[in-house]
């Protein structure tokens, strides 16, 4: 069970003998106990509605968004960019924004939505996605690449590669690239899907190997890093408690 489920239970629970503590009269016994978990209530109920259709927390697990994302980050989640969902089924109730190409979006895997994933979003419906030789083109158009001399690399001290600036005419966002010989394909974005990659281009399982995530599977816009927690690796933990997530 995970904990959404479990936290939805344990609010209906407390939501029943809140009513219950309200409207009967009990022995001193259970009216403790009734009293108690009407208590907690109001608290988990207003847990549960900004975790469902507000922010949620989540932690990375992998490296495939390195370097914008480094195992042991935990991140928030805007849960509303792009439409209300009810919890559980992620059904959509309310349609809002739509994913932008650049944005971070955390999202159902298509193979088993019981997994969240966290990617990039290259490509939007009607897009052509090419990837030639390391390089990202979109409709025709390749996103430009700079290499960084410069970066601080206790900052990315889980990724021995090559990192670069890309551009893709309305944000810059950080990637890296190892020395590998890459794989090149094209794609045809078909409507109401969207074609992700993770910007740890050559370690990440993503739209190259399962396809694109349907509009329905988007759970919402990564937007900050709120801590930081990893006892294998040397990077501080306030060096990225805060940080924005581009």
């Amino acid at each position: 069970m995970d904990f959404t489920a479990f936290l939805l239970i344990l609010t209906l629970i407390c939501g029943v003998c809140f009513i219950l503590y309200r409207s009967f009269k009990f022995n001193s016994k259970t009216l403790y106990v009734f009293e108690f978990f009407s208590s907690l209530f109001p608290v988990l109920l207003f847990v549960l509605v900004i975790r469902s259709f507000v922010i949620e927390p989540f932690r990375i697990p992998s490296g495939s968004m390195i370097p914008t994302l480094l195992v042991g980050d935990f991140i928030l989640v805007n849960k509303h960019k792009y439409g209300l969902r009810v919890p559980l089924t992620n059904q959509l109730i309310y349609e809002n924004e739509y994913p932008s190409r650049g944005d971070v979006i955390v999202f159902q895997y298509p193979e088993n939505t019981k997994i969240n994933y966290i990617k990039r979003v290259v490509g939007i419906p009607g897009d052509k996605v090419e990837y030639i030789n390391k390089a990202l083109f979109i409709n025709g158009k390749r996103l430009l690449l700079k290499k960084i001399d410069d970066q601080d690399r206790s900052a990315i001290s889980q990724f021995d590669g090559i990192i670069y600036f890309e551009n893709n005419g309305n944000r810059e966002y950080l990637i890296a690239n190892t020395s590998d010989r890459g794989v090149s394909f094209e794609f045809n974005v078909p409507d109401d899907n969207y074609f992700v990659l993770g910007d740890n281009r050559d370690n990440s399982n993503d739209s190259r190997y399962w396809g694109t995530v349907h509009k329905d599977n988007l759970i919402g816009k990564a937007f900050m890093i709120w801590m930081y927690w990893n006892p294998k690796s040397n990077v501080k933990i306030f060096d990225r408690v805060g940080k924005d997530i581009k």
